[in-house]
């Protein structure tokens, strides 16, 4: 807070500050601020910087400290981290539910150019951004729900494996596949064993890569739903 005021009446905490304040990235002692001032009071220890786009979107409280919005304190970052550890503070903003991948993507392109962007921009469309389990899980949730479709039980038992997604009036399993690339023949086969069981147990076993709930996410929508409508019972 006070190395917020110490810049000016407008000042917000941003970049690292901002990322640690949020919860998306790591405590570091340098601090940094952004302010609209012209003239940017300089102080021992804080980084200031100025930007002159600033509005009332962009400002946000942490614990009563002044802080850049989560996009905008992800765009500051992103200059300044490793690919691995923007690729973390972009996941802990989606477990934060601060703001998700797909929201992030779209905002960079109706946001000013400035440093960070371009970079952030180019590790979202990288086939390499990757997924967890969970993080997937709320994605292909999400897709659900915009969609409107029937939402499942999540991580039951059946036939002696945990299974993503499932619809017990229905028989249907999902599973989303979050290891997209670099999967070993044992993993394949393992997942092949555990499709076949719950196929000869009656249920119908549909698979879908993070990729398509990523990228394609109209197409795995439209699958799930024509498979969803055929195996509405009879009446």
């Amino acid at each position: 807070m006070a190395a917020t005021l110490s810049c000016g009446p407008n000042a917000l905490a941003s970049h690292g500050s901002a990322g640690w304040l949020w919860g998306i990235g790591d405590w570091t002692p340098k601090i940094h601020v952004v302010t609209i001032n012209d003239v940017v009071r300089r102080h021992p220890g804080i980084t200031a910087h100025r930007r002159f786009d600033l509005g009332p979107t962009d400002r946000r409280e942490v614990a009563g400290i002044p802080v850049t919005d989560p996009t905008s304190t992800l765009i500051d970052m992103a200059w300044g981290l490793s690919d691995a550890k923007l690729e973390r503070a972009i996941r802990e903003a989606d477990r934060l539910d601060l703001v998700d991948p797909e929201s992030l993507r779209a905002m960079l392109d109706t946001t000013r150019r400035r440093p960070g962007i371009g970079r952030l921009r180019r590790l979202l469309d990288s086939a390499t951004f990757s997924l967890t389990d969970s993080e997937l899980e709320r994605r292909f949730l999400r897709l659900l729900a915009a969609s409107q479709l029937p939402r499942p039980k999540t991580q039951v038992w059946l036939n002696g494996y945990r299974v993503d997604f499932y619809w017990p009036e229905l028989g249907l399993v999902v599973e989303t596949d979050g290891l997209r690339y670099h999967r070993t023949p044992s993993q394949q086969k393992a997942d092949r064993l555990r499709d076949q069981i719950h196929t000869a147990a009656g249920l119908t076993v549909l698979r879908f890569t993070a990729a398509q709930v990523r990228f394609e996410p109209s197409q795995t929508a439209a699958t799930l739903s024509a498979v969803l409508l055929r195996l509405q019972p009879v009446r």
